[in-house]
Parts: structure tokens; C-alpha cells; sequence
């Protein structure tokens, strides 16, 4: 069983969003011209890939860890007294992304998994506690880390890191030790090899060490992940990513430019979405019977109390008093 101590519990209720993850917060950002993202896409990939071929992590520490091993990953270069070491190129893991500005720009997004996690998979609109590292693949420069738990919400991550956390599971709990330091368990361990394209690409934030066109690496650990409903509309955020793309930004019912997972009247009729659902919640004790939901009623979430055993399942009924077919929250001839 894998367990990491922290000393600060307090930080698992704080909600964080470090400067170096935001790919939302443009105030004083100097803009440069931009390159051609396809063109940039290609460059990125052959640096990436150049540094995957020429170095390694620490695996073998992960293999036969220590007593007093922390579960970090480290990188080095395979050469000299490592020149047999096995190569990242030979260990990661890929997924085809879609730039999100230009559909016709595709990345070859590079990721390490070292350990899946045991725990609830991760929802590209969650927010996750993680303990985290961001580098500048050039050097391995670090830029930004944290090694106590903080809470991300990946929505406003850059895309590289949030989609690479679908991709993993959380922990299954903590222990809280009489000391006051709590121990996770069976967490999501990683890392994430990011093109300049799905990071900063020409606008790093203001006061960061991170140059334009970087391409970035961040490891990770997944503590916990919760389900999250930004917009407090009754709608938890991934059942609003209406063409199922898995990503949050470009829905956008009533076209006021505020994507639906982050706006209180979807259809812009007026009427606030959380009125134009139904939604409903049950409760069962541990080995009873599972709620029986209703034609169109769709599991949001359960949460489960460790204590009293008892499971609370939210559900959402997305009406339709019309029956033209679309859900009362999206239909604005009412």
C-alpha cells in the first residue's frame, strides 16, 4: 500500500489556483505575434521526443523503493555511469490532442504513468488535489512546484496538464495519524510532457521564469478528485460539455460567449437553469437497495460517509414541458 505524510491537512480545504497552471488569466500578459500552431505543433514534438529519447526517470526507485522513499519522480540524462538506463521514449504513454483554437492542429501528447491510482478517475472539469512539479523541458528548469496537497480546478489549468489528468485515478483515502499528519493512499502518480501548444504557447503569465513557445513538463501526485459544478446551476461541469469533445469552453447554448459550464442561464431566456431542471437526491445504507431512477433521470454523483456507511446519490431530471425535445435549460421558446 502507497502512503505519503503531510504536515498541513488544512491545505486539502484550501482552494489554490498556483499562477503557473492558469491559461485563463491574461492581465498583463505581454502578447507576442504568434507562430503558425501547426508549424509550432511539429517543433514541439521533435524537442519532446528528442529529450524522451535521451533520458530517463528514476524507475528503478520505484521498483524497490526505500523505507523513506517519497514516490517523486526525477529525470536525468542517459549517459555516463546511466548509459544503460532505459529511455522515457521506451516508457511513456500518448494521447492525440485537438487544439482547442485550431481544429485542424493535432499534438502527440507525451505522458508517464508510473502508478494509475486506485481511487475515483479524474473528470476533465474536476477539482483535483494534487501535489505537483512544472519544468521548463529545456534544463529542466523549475518554474513553480508544490509539495503539500493543493486544489486545482481543470478548468482553469492549461490544457496539456488537464487532459493528462483524465488519464488518471486518485488515491482511495488518507489517514489522519495522531501527530496531526495525514498519510494518501493508492494515489495517481505521473507526469506530462507538454507542447508549447496546449501550455503558454506566446503568452506566459506576467513575472514567470517561462519563455515563449516552452515546452513543459509537470509531474504529479492525485490525491483526490471531486465532481464540479462551477456555475452552481444544478448540472454538474462535464454534463455540459454538450458535443462530448471533453472540453468545457466551446458550448455555448445562447452564445453570449460564456461557455454553459460557467453560466447560470444556459439558454439566455432569462430564467436560471437551476429552474429549469428537476433534481433530486436519495439516501441507502451500506448493502441496501440502490434508488430506482425515473425515465430520464440521470446519476450525477454518490458520495459515500466512511462513518455512518450511508451512500447519498444526486441525480438530475432534465425536463422537457414542451416535448419538442430539447431540455427546458437550453430552450429559449418558452
Amino acid at each position: 500500500m502507497k502512503r505519503l505524510k503531510f504536515i498541513s491537512p488544512l491545505l486539502l480545504l484550501a482552494f489554490v489556483i498556483m499562477f503557473s497552471c492558469n491559461n485563463d488569466d491574461d492581465n498583463g500578459i505581454i502578447i507576442v505575434p504568434p507562430r503558425e500552431r501547426d508549424e509550432e505543433s511539429i517543433a514541439a514534438q521533435i524537442e519532446i521526443e528528442e529529450f524522451l529519447q535521451t533520458h530517463f526517470y528514476n524507475y528503478e526507485e520505484f521498483e524497490n523503493p526505500s523505507a523513506d522513499f517519497n514516490n517523486i519522480i526525477k529525470f536525468d540524462t542517459i549517459s555516463g555511469d546511466n548509459a544503460n538506463k532505459i529511455a522515457l521514449i521506451n516508457q511513456v504513454d500518448f494521447k492525440m490532442v485537438t487544439d482547442i483554437r485550431d481544429e485542424n492542429v493535432t499534438y502527440k501528447l507525451y505522458y508517464l504513468n508510473v502508478d494509475q491510482g486506485e481511487g475515483d478517475e479524474v473528470e476533465f472539469t474536476d477539482i483535483v488535489t494534487v501535489s505537483y512539479t512544472g519544468m521548463l523541458l529545456d534544463e529542466l528548469f523549475l518554474f513553480d512546484s508544490s509539495p503539500n496537497p493543493v486544489p486545482f480546478d481543470l478548468t482553469q489549468i492549461v490544457d496539456g496538464l488537464q487532459t493528462t489528468l483524465t488519464e488518471f485515478n486518485s488515491g482511495t483515502g488518507f489517514i489522519s495519524n495522531p501527530d496531526g499528519t495525514i498519510e494518501f493512499e493508492n494515489y495517481g502518480i505521473g507526469a506530462a510532457f507538454i507542447p508549447s501548444g496546449l501550455a503558454y504557447f506566446n503568452t506566459p503569465p506576467t513575472g514567470a521564469p517561462i519563455p515563449f513557445y516552452s515546452q513543459l513538463i509537470f509531474t504529479f501526485h492525485v490525491y483526490q478528485t471531486k465532481k464540479s459544478d462551477q456555475d452552481n446551476d444544478g448540472i454538474l461541469s462535464y454534463l455540459e460539455d454538450l458535443d462530448g469533445d471533453g472540453f468545457e469552453g466551446n458550448d455555448d447554448t445562447d452564445q453570449n460567449g460564456i461557455p454553459n459550464f460557467a453560466d447560470g442561464d444556459d439558454d439566455g431566456d432569462g430564467r436560471l437553469t437551476k429552474n429549469e431542471i428537476e433534481t433530486n437526491e436519495y439516501t441507502f445504507n451500506e448493502g441496501g437497495e440502490e434508488p430506482v431512477l425515473a425515465e430520464g433521470e440521470i446519476e450525477m454523483q454518490r458520495i459515500k460517509d466512511d462513518e455512518t456507511g450511508i451512500t447519498t446519490v444526486y441525480t438530475v431530471i432534465f425536463t422537457d414541458v414542451n416535448e419538442d425535445g430539447v431540455p427546458d435549460y437550453l430552450d429559449d421558446n418558452l
